[in-house]
């Protein structure tokens, strides 16, 4: 169902190179910042990604939907309630199962 992105705080306890697949996201005051995906996860035959600040890892993730268009992946921001509350239910149970509280 989902994919564990390895981050520098994956920790996973494995040995292993972190590659960081960076973006830059606008944000609604128009603030550009450097988000990192940490995580890609499946719902319903569509593809989400969730990205945390990379300069301050500590805030919160965002989740993007991934579309694909001519062999391109690109994020897009979730606008539908219905759609954001079943992504976020399921995001929240897969955070819960990795840091042992489920």
């Amino acid at each position: 169902m989902s994919e564990h992105q390895h981050d520098d705080n994956c920790g996973c306890g494995e040995d292993h190179e972190h590659e960081e697949h960076v973006f830059v996201v606008t944000d609604e005051e128009g603030t550009e910042r450097e988000m990192v995906m940490v995580y890609t996860f499946e719902s319903e035959e569509q593809a989400y990604a969730v990205l945390i600040d990379r300069n301050d890892p500590e805030e919160d993730g965002v989740i993007f939907r991934i579309e694909e268009e001519n062999d391109e992946a690109f994020l897009v921001g979730i606008e539908d309630d219905a759609e954001w509350d079943r992504v976020t239910r399921i995001y929240d149970e897969i955070a819960a199962r990795e840091n042992g509280q489920a």
